[in-house]
C-alpha cells in the first residue's frame, strides 16, 4: 500500500510503502529510500539505519527532507 505525503498546497512530498509483512518504507519526491519502520521493534529508522525514534515517524523524516532541500 502506498500513501501519499503531501504539503499544505497539496505538492506530493514523498510517500509511505508498507509491504506485506508490515515493514514500511519512507521515500522523498524522487524515491530515495528516507527511512524504514519495523513494527516487531516498533523503532523508525533513517537511511543509514541508525534508531531515529520508537514508533512511526515516517512521516516527519519526509518532511524534514523536505525542509532541507528547500
Amino acid at each position: 500500500m502506498e500513501e501519499k505525503i503531501r504539503d499544505f498546497y497539496g505538492h506530493v512530498l514523498g510517500s509511505i510503502v508498507t509491504e506485506t509483512n508490515g515493514v514500511a518504507k519512507a521515500r522523498d519526491f524522487y524515491g530515495h529510500v528516507l527511512g524504514t519502520y519495523d513494527p516487531r521493534d516498533n523503532k523508525t529508522r533513517d537511511f543509514y539505519n541508525r534508531v531515529v525514534s520508537s514508533g512511526n515517524t515516517l512521516a516527519s523524516l519526509i518532511m524534514s527532507a523536505n525542509n532541507k532541500n528547500h
